[in-house]
């Protein structure tokens, strides 16, 4: 894989439930973060006392945030209803020559910031709020 342009890695928000997707207004710079539990099954019977994980299970989970500027679009608005609102729609990030993951999302922080001789700005974090499903680019 080749370098790839920060600016295509996008957070979609799901406009209307139907699956009508547009890029998040605004961001200028974006991130994804996959975690995984881990389960702990060492006991005194582990080789040489290494640690032992049990495969396929904890609790998977993942993460978006952004942070731009403010433009006060179609999504802004869409993104303070679902805070508001408490909804968990579907969301899609675009990662550049890999894949697109999709699910559903809960916005669970939004930061507005702005200085006297600067741009409105605004900060946003998600939660996964179910199964993400992976598409690969081909």
């Amino acid at each position: 894989m080749v370098a790839q342009n920060g600016k295509d890695l996008l957070i979609k928000i799901d406009m209307t439930g139907d699956g009508s997707f547009e890029t998040a207004a605004g961001l200028r710079a974006t991130r994804v973060s996959f975690n995984a539990e881990t389960i702990d099954i060492t006991s005194l019977e582990s080789t040489g006392g290494w640690r032992e994980l049990l495969g396929g299970a904890g609790v998977r989970s993942a993460s978006l945030s952004g942070s731009g500027v403010f433009k006060d679009a179609n999504t802004d608005e869409r993104v303070r209803q679902i805070f508001f609102d408490g909804e968990t729609p579907d969301f899609q990030v675009v990662i550049p020559d890999f894949g697109r993951v999709e699910g559903p999302f809960q916005v669970t922080s939004i930061e507005y910031a702005g200085t006297y001789n600067g741009e409105a700005t605004y900060e946003l974090a998600l939660a996964s709020a179910g199964a993400l499903v992976f598409t690969a680019f081909v």
